[in-house]
């Protein structure tokens, strides 16, 4: 008797669409990774793993787009993969590391930084598409993304690697990290996204010459190099401020001079 074939239940996807779910699924590795390293007081290692995290989040969209790859299924990957790797592990390394001396009040500031990430990539998710965003808001975050957060909570971690004890490693140092951090992620404020700035022609050698050093001592220094480029997109916040309240003055601005009556 003459069967009909059934559909398959999974369509086959073209190796473009699958290079960007494989660095997706290679970032929640690491992620997962950096707690395993934790529960071992690996902490070298832990941060090395959410850095490499970080670096495979930023790679897997770019490289969707440019391979012309992006799907659906791995917007909800990537998110899922964000929260573990940027919301989960780095909680679960500060609490392995030293919040679990503070008892009950580590924890809860734990599930607090993990509450706050995984609100913050449901805002995210919210926003992607939205009609209504001025033309300037593009080059801008609302609150700090989730990577960044990573980086800036685990900063305690890489300064006492770099530097020894004795203050970052006080549980009530890094409390306040956890919280800050919380609140950035979950708050108002634009920070910088760098996805759409263009670079002008006279400033793109010294950029890459910058980008070598930057390398360079990442292989001599990597823990004071690191320990600054957290310092450094901790600075960056209030110019991002600025720069963003500047632009929609003058959006403002133009917007009143063109519905005027003449």
């Amino acid at each position: 008797m003459f069967r009909p074939r059934r559909a398959p239940r999974i369509p086959g996807l073209s190796i473009n669409k699958l290079i960007p779910n494989i660095l997706t699924l290679l970032a929640l590795c690491a992620g997962l990774t950096s707690i395993r390293f934790a529960m071992h007081d690996m902490w070298k290692e832990a941060v090395v793993a959410t850095v490499l995290a970080a670096v495979l989040d930023g790679l897997d969209g770019r490289v969707a787009r440019l391979l012309q790859g992006t799907s659906k299924f791995g917007a909800e990957l990537d998110s899922l993969s964000d929260f573990v790797s940027f919301g989960v592990a780095p909680a679960m390394v500060l609490y392995f590391w030293t919040m679990r001396g503070a008892g009950g009040f580590g924890w809860a500031l734990v599930l607090l930084f993990s509450v706050c990430c995984a609100l913050r990539l449901a805002r995210f998710n919210t926003m992607i598409g939205e009609p209504d965003l001025p033309p300037y808001a593009y080059n801008f975050f609302t609150g700090v993304p989730a990577p960044a957060a990573a980086g800036m909570v685990l900063l305690p971690l890489a300064l006492t690697i770099q530097f020894g004890g004795g203050f970052f490693d006080r549980p009530m140092v890094v409390a306040m990290f956890l919280m800050g951090v919380s609140f950035l992620m979950v708050s108002k404020l634009p920070t910088y996204s760098f996805k759409k700035v263009r670079i002008p022609h006279k400033w793109v050698l010294p950029i890459l010459l910058v980008v070598g050093l930057m390398a360079a001592f990442m292989v001599t220094e990597p823990w004071l190099t690191l320990s600054l480029l957290g310092c450094g997109y901790m600075a960056s916040i209030p110019f991002a401020v600025r720069s963003f309240s500047r632009l929609k003055a003058q959006a403002d601005r133009a917007e009143a001079a063109t519905s005027a009556p003449s």
